[in-house]
């Protein structure tokens, strides 16, 4: 009965076409056993070519989302086309209330289906590109994003010591532009406030806004404040979630949706790797990583029990000494003995850097520690990392409790994400960006089509033979059947793995 259930569709927007976004949604789907449904690849976009809202309201109405009973839906995508597209001032507001009003003919089409949707608080750079190529006609190219980006980091108002540097960066952005950024940001908070009002309509059942990366000052704390006083003024705390973070909001909801469709609500326990750990404060980020956890453990549909948890969340925090460090080995060994649910989140490279965090990932490795683990995360800010590990491990233990669970599908999370946050972000990624720098190109934002494919080349080849390696000490009886690995937006920040794990003969 409970299978039956699992097997219910969940149709799914991502933010964007991003691996991330895209493709570790799609993977909690087949860890839980349970069908996660997105619009054809094609309709997202990519990268500074934005996805396509009007053809994503038509397949949210056709055939494919008909049998969902649940929905999980960026409105970035559905007002704009994506992340990168709610950065820049190109879509009028009108056009995105009328998109987003398809949430509610959605809701009349579908009235007993949970309907999530997430959205972001604009960061406070626009995207960070060169003036090269077909990018120098995108909005706010280099240096011009760096001049917005140290403007909206300024207190708001301005300090008196801040006003002459404030003059100067507005004649340096132009007025337009700077005008056109402001445009952006207000557009974005006036459609989030208008996610508020469809979720008090009753047209969504669940609302996660996002600060996508900002600190604890700039131009952004008066629209979180704003956005928290229409969520208290309608009193919908307990349906609507404003917290740090953006890429894992995708991740979270689903994993919620999975579990609510069994009638599981997870219990999730958080351990830190030092005393006052909780008080650690990721730079991009406007509050102590405590907020941000919290906040995304209920966003995955569970709920803190530091007492008696089906899930174990350990947290490695930046300046973990040796001491602590022995410790929390000892600790995960303990947990994995006694066959408890564990996510490890790894957020050292806040402040140590990457070798730290690659230190103590060959540690799991050695040890045979990573293979027992449920989940494993150690990409980007707090956020990020944690929403990925939360929602891995919650999708894990639906699956086992409905008996739908795909061990394959784990380990091939698992594998992921260990080779992406570990093998390439410490070791393959600063290879290639010495070899673009070597070639004269130091922004490695935006490549060129004929610099980008002898790069891709070359992180192919170094992230193989790393990835091979690292599936003898993680899960040695496994073999890979097949891998794919990309640059998908032709920049160094990510890398695509698309890979097929099987079992040794």
């Amino acid at each position: 009965m409970i299978a039956a259930l699992l097997l219910s569709t969940i149709a799914f927007v991502p933010l964007d076409d991003r691996p991330v976004t895209r493709q570790l949604p799609q993977l909690l789907g087949r860890i839980a056993g349970t069908p996660v449904v997105e619009p054809p690849i094609a309709l997202l976009g990519n990268y500074l070519d934005f996805g396509k809202p009007d053809a994503i309201i038509a397949w949210l109405n056709g055939e494919p989302a008909k049998r969902a009973s649940h929905f999980v839906i960026s409105s970035d995508m559905l007002a704009y086309g994506g992340l990168i597209a709610s950065r820049v001032p190109q879509t009028p507001y009108a056009d995105a209330y009328f998109r987003l009003r398809s949430l509610q003919n959605l809701r009349r089409q579908h009235p007993a289906a949970w309907i999530g949707a997430f959205g972001t608080i604009m960061r406070l750079a626009p995207t960070g590109i060169p003036a090269v190529g077909r990018a120098q006609t995108f909005f706010a190219p280099y240096p011009i994003w760096s001049y917005i980006q140290e403007y909206a980091n300024l207190h708001e108002p301005l300090l008196p010591s801040e006003q002459a540097r404030a003059a100067q960066l507005r004649s340096l952005i132009g007025e337009p532009t700077f005008q056109g950024y402001l445009e952006a940001r207000y557009r974005d908070y006036a459609v989030d406030d208008l996610l508020i009002r469809l979720t008090a309509s009753g047209a969504i059942d669940r609302l996660a806004i996002g600060q996508d990366d900002a600190g604890a000052v700039g131009l952004h704390v008066k629209e979180v404040r704003a956005l928290q006083a229409s969520v208290a003024q309608a009193r919908l705390e307990d349906r609507i979630a404003i917290e740090p973070g953006a890429d894992e909001l995708g991740m979270a909801m689903v994993s919620s949706a999975i579990a609510r469709n069994i009638g599981w609500t997870p219990r999730v326990a958080v351990r830190y790797s030092m005393p006052g750990g909780a008080a650690a404060n990721d730079p991009l980020e406007y509050a102590p990583i405590e907020t941000a956890i919290n906040g995304l453990i209920r966003l995955c549909g569970a709920v803190r029990d530091d007492v008696s948890p089906d899930i174990v969340l350990y947290v490695r925090v930046p300046n973990t000494d040796a001491q602590h460090d022995d410790a929390l080995l000892t600790d995960l060994k303990e947990e994995e003995r006694t066959g408890r649910s564990v996510a490890f989140a790894d957020l050292s490279f806040l402040e140590n850097g990457l070798g730290d965090q690659a230190r103590f990932a060959e540690l799991l490795l050695a040890t045979g520690v990573a293979g027992k683990l449920d989940s494993y995360a150690s990409w980007n800010t707090n956020a990020n990392t944690v929403g990925t590990a939360v929602a891995e491990a919650v999708a894990a233990g639906a699956g086992r409790r409905a008996g739908t669970y795909s061990a394959l599908a784990h380990a091939e999370f698992t594998f992921n994400r260990i080779v992406d946050d570990y093998a390439f972000h410490d070791y393959v990624r600063p290879q290639i960006n010495a070899a673009l720098t070597a070639t004269g190109i130091a922004d490695h934002t935006f490549l060129l089509s004929e610099q980008a494919a002898p790069i891709a080349d070359l992180n192919r080849a170094a992230l193989w033979n790393r990835a091979a390696a690292i599936l003898k000490q993680l899960y040695p009886a496994y073999h890979i059947a097949a891998i794919q690995i990309t640059l998908p937006w032709n920049r160094t920040f990510e890398t695509g793995i698309e890979v097929a794990l099987a079992p040794n003969l």
